[in-house]
């Protein structure tokens, strides 16, 4: 474990491997040490680590994860015969059972207006707002990868960006209203579009602290927002994400275009995300019969 967690670093899949620290820290804690064979961890010894989970109160979801890391970990070991698939554990133990439905993290056009044209006589609100704007008008692109934006992403009038998470090139037009945020915000003295990062922060640990105070802070005054608007769920940038994935759908775009417009690793992804919508489509869909 320890030695897909650094080669994941050194790939530059931090978010990854963070998962597989989680879920190393998390079975240490279980078992004490993970001085133990693979042939150890058998359908008895899962069972016994999803009990401990429980009797942590983890949410259904994360134990989920938990379970979907170690079985990932013990395919790798498998394919490096570290592992003999003789005693491999998981076509006993399902991991498909710990799931649980995704909350909707979807809101509609009018729900959306309406954030958009909050007002507040609090200035430090606006720029979660504008955050909020940009991530809708540019395909629901992830805050890490707004952070990391700088002029070099714009060109012939569109938005061209590495995924931080997947790598994936994503190249997207610029809609008049993210020219317009683009705009507001820029910096001559600055290289980034967005004042989330600087010159100063110049290693990936200096970057990711900066990203995630500011990331809690925005999130945090979007809440804020949300619950002055009586909204139905609460306000994150990751909504903005979903709700113009939901839009498009609702409009007809294909799952395959949106994926591409969102940079995920395959349609599965997507459709995870189009699966926590409501049921406004199929409801008015049987109306009609």
């Amino acid at each position: 474990m320890t030695s897909h967690i650094n080669h994941l670093i050194t790939a530059g899949r931090k978010s990854y491997a963070l998962s597989i620290r989680q879920l190393y820290n998390s079975m240490a804690d279980f078992n004490r040490h993970l001085d133990i064979p693979f042939a150890d961890i058998d359908v008895a010894w899962l069972r016994r680590y999803e009990l401990f989970l429980r009797e942590k109160r983890l949410a259904e979801n994360t134990i989920g994860i938990r379970f979907r890391t170690l079985r990932s970990i013990y395919n790798l070991a498998v394919e490096e015969n570290v592992a003999s698939p003789d005693s491999y554990p998981f076509k006993k133990f399902k991991v498909s059972k710990l799931h649980q439905e995704t909350a909707k993290r979807a809101l509609s056009k009018e729900d959306i207006e309406r954030v958009l044209s909050y007002k507040s006589t609090n200035r430090y609100m606006r720029f979660p707002i504008d955050i909020f704007a940009f991530t809708y008008y540019c395909g629901g692109i992830n805050f890490v990868d707004i952070a990391h934006l700088t002029r070099a992403n714009i060109v012939d009038g569109r938005l061209i960006y590495k995924r931080q998470k997947t790598k994936k090139l994503i190249k997207i037009p610029l809609q008049p209203q993210a020219v317009a945020l683009i705009d507001k915000y820029r910096e001559d003295e600055s290289p980034y579009l967005f004042p989330i990062l600087s010159a100063f922060h110049k290693t990936e640990v200096q970057q990711a602290n900066r990203i995630h105070k500011v990331i809690t802070k925005v999130n945090d005054r979007l809440k804020q927002i949300g619950e002055s608007l009586n909204l139905p769920i609460t306000l994150t940038t990751y909504v903005a994400r979903h709700s113009q994935a939901t839009v498009m759908k609702r409009a007809g775009v294909s799952t395959a275009v949106i994926r591409e417009i969102m940079g995920h690793s395959s349609e599965r992804v997507t459709q995870i995300y189009l699966d926590s919508f409501d049921n406004e489509q199929v409801d008015n869909a049987l109306k009609s019969l």
